[in-house]
């Protein structure tokens, strides 16, 4: 690494520290310079900042959810939960986005909101049944569990038969439902191959295999 690289890092990292450091001292004018940075790192700090100081603005997290960057992207997408239903639709758009980390914290977001969040259900459940990586699956299966509609059932009950973390949180996710096709998940999860959601499957249901 160049020493102007270095240095450059170090600019960052300081400015990033001092961001985040305003949102514990009461500093609001630091923190929203740090949404304007030329780094991502600050920018995503200052978003932290803002809302520990009970100043982050809806209308912030909106133009953080279009940035360039996906660490702004997804810290965004982390703090929109904090508005209520009325972050569901950037959510909703942060559910498609390219970046696996973005979509994640999406998902994370909407369970967070729970019922609030019930016209996301599709969104998550397309996440559920087909993204490519494993954690988005398994968030958006968490948070369609939260959420409880009968609509993200399915894509529940076909998590169940994915990798083993996604099975585990898919198990746990079938806690608000009941039905046949439910006890049938749940009874196939009590003979799993994997501990972890065996002891799912015994801890929702109260019988071991």
């Amino acid at each position: 690494m160049s020493a102007t690289s270095t240095t450059d890092q170090s600019a960052t990292t300081a400015r990033r520290r001092a961001v985040a450091l305003a949102g514990h001292q009461g500093d609001e004018a630091t923190a929203q310079q740090g949404l304007h940075d030329p780094a991502p790192a600050v920018r995503a700090a200052a978003l932290g900042a803002l809302a520990r100081l009970h100043k982050l603005e809806l209308a912030d997290v909106g133009r953080a959810a279009d940035d360039e960057d996906p660490q702004v992207r997804a810290r965004a997408a982390e703090l929109a939960a904090g508005f209520g239903p009325g972050a569901a639709t950037l959510l909703d758009v942060a559910l498609v986005d390219g970046d696996a980390r973005v979509v994640e914290a999406a998902c994370f977001a909407l369970g967070e909101l729970g019922e609030q969040a019930s016209a996301s259900v599709a969104g998550l459940a397309a996440v559920g049944e087909g993204h490519p990586d494993p954690l988005c699956r398994e968030a958006a299966v968490a948070a369609l569990g939260a959420i409880g509609s009968s609509e993200g059932l399915p894509a529940i009950l076909a998590a169940t038969s994915d990798k083993p973390a996604v099975r585990r949180r898919a198990v746990l996710a079938l806690a608000p439902f009941s039905g046949p096709d439910v006890e049938a998940a749940l009874e196939r999860a009590l003979t799993d191959r994997d501990w972890q959601v065996r002891q799912a499957a015994e801890d929702l249901t109260g019988r071991q295999a």
